[in-house]
């Protein structure tokens, strides 16, 4: 008879922008996840943890060590349930709609956009060295930590006044697109030609000169040691110099300009579409996005950048920050948990928090899920876990819970068709 609820463990990537050693959420709970032969190493960044199905760092069941989608494609019936396998004609093969991820942030990740499925389709097929897959990757990021990122166009009028006020920016910029930019800048954000003019700027912007970036940028950060800035530079001031020192010359520090800066408290969330540029800062987040490793990157990165496509791949949607938050409804099941529900199929993600000793339920969802536990312990079915504790529920299962003294957060993401 197929186990429908069970330990699995994920696995960790090591990039550059992590945090370092114990100080990073993924090794911790990685450290106690069960993962074989995994210790810290306090001089390493550790950067994400993931669990799913994808290839490049599949799940594995902790009771064998059988991958998930091997595990999964053997029952997807029992594990995925009909409407999720008919939605989603790949899990019958195995492959979860969607990668749920612990991102530790220690500087900024790159300047990016993810491609639509028809984008990542044509990608893959041209360089399935870089783009590693055909899907898209919309993304959701709850934040664990207090977290900070750039996130979607500015609203036009407050790039325009950067543009009047911060000469070192505005050089950049061609006097004509500057010029046809600042006409526009208080049309609709949905205005076409206001659009197009910010693709100009953008376009401008990221295709700079690297040695005319270089100049400018050291005339910037100089003048912001110095004390030399204007009220309105005041909120990106501090970015602007923090990210010349951990990227130095990058035409990426330029962004503070164009992106809004987000703020977000522990559980507040933010959602991505494809063509939404974005770069997380700094924090510790949970994050779920459709099954995808395909980033189109521009600045703030040592790794490939692939401007052409992204700047022709974004929405040039301009709003203030409110536009991408997540706002969470309560659970018409639970009175302890949290429902974050972005405007895609792949997944949804759910917050339970208990008090020591309380007991609820996951719920009973009609699609397959997976949950960490990122606070406290608990029983969840048969299963003793504790903070870093990774669960599998198959279709159609409602697990009982009990918190242990301690209490239990855990965070779950699932899909429903």
């Amino acid at each position: 008879m197929t186990s429908k609820v069970f330990s699995i463990v994920g696995g960790v990537q090591s990039y550059d922008w992590g945090k370092i050693g114990s100080k990073s959420k993924a090794a911790q709970f990685a450290s106690k996840g069960g993962i074989p032969n995994f210790t810290i190493d306090n001089f390493k960044p550790y950067a994400e943890l993931w669990m799913g199905t994808h290839p490049t760092v599949p799940s594995h069941l902790a009771s064998t060590n059988e991958t998930l989608s091997s595990y999964i494609a053997s029952s997807p019936e029992s594990l995925i349930g009909p409407n999720v396998l008919n939605a989603f004609p790949s899990a019958q093969k195995g492959n979860l709609p969607f990668l749920f991820k612990i991102l530790a942030i220690g500087k900024a990740l790159s300047i990016q956009a993810h491609p639509h499925k028809e984008l990542a389709e044509k990608l893959h097929a041209e360089r399935p060295d870089l783009y590693k897959d055909p899907n898209h990757k919309p993304e959701m990021a709850i934040a664990l930590t207090p977290f900070t990122a750039l996130c979607g166009f500015r609203p036009p009028p407050q790039i325009a006044t950067f543009l009047s006020v911060v000469p070192e920016f505005a050089s950049l910029i061609p006097p004509t697109i500057l010029t046809s930019f600042q006409a526009v800048s208080s049309l609709p954000p949905s205005n076409p030609e206001l659009k197009a003019a910010l693709r100009d700027v953008f376009a401008a912007l990221m295709t700079a000169p690297a040695e005319e970036v270089k100049n400018r940028l050291s005339m910037l950060v100089g003048r912001y040691k110095s004390g030399g800035w204007v009220e309105e530079e005041e909120d990106v001031k501090d970015w602007a110099v923090k990210l010349d020192e951990q990227f130095p010359s990058d035409i990426g520090v330029f962004c503070v300009y164009v992106l809004n800066i987000v703020k977000l408290k522990p559980g507040e969330a933010i959602f991505l579409g494809a063509g939404e540029p974005h770069a997380y800062l700094e924090g510790d987040i949970v994050e779920t996005m459709a099954t995808s490793d395909n980033v189109l990157r521009a600045g703030l990165t040592p790794k490939v950048r692939d401007v052409p496509n992204l700047v022709s791949s974004l929405t040039y949607t301009a709003a203030d920050p409110s536009h991408h938050i997540v706002y969470p409804t309560a659970s018409p099941k639970s009175p302890n948990t949290l429902i974050y529900d972005p405007p895609i199929p792949e997944f949804v993600v759910s917050k339970t928090n208990l008090g020591g000793g309380d007991t609820d339920a996951l719920e009973s969802v009609e699609g397959p899920s997976i949950a960490i536990v990122t606070g406290g312990s608990a029983k969840i079915g048969e299963l003793d876990v504790a903070e870093g504790s990774v669960v599998f529920v198959g279709a159609g299962e409602e697990v009982a819970v009990q918190a242990g003294n301690a209490g239990l957060e855990v965070f779950r993401a699932f899909v429903e068709a």
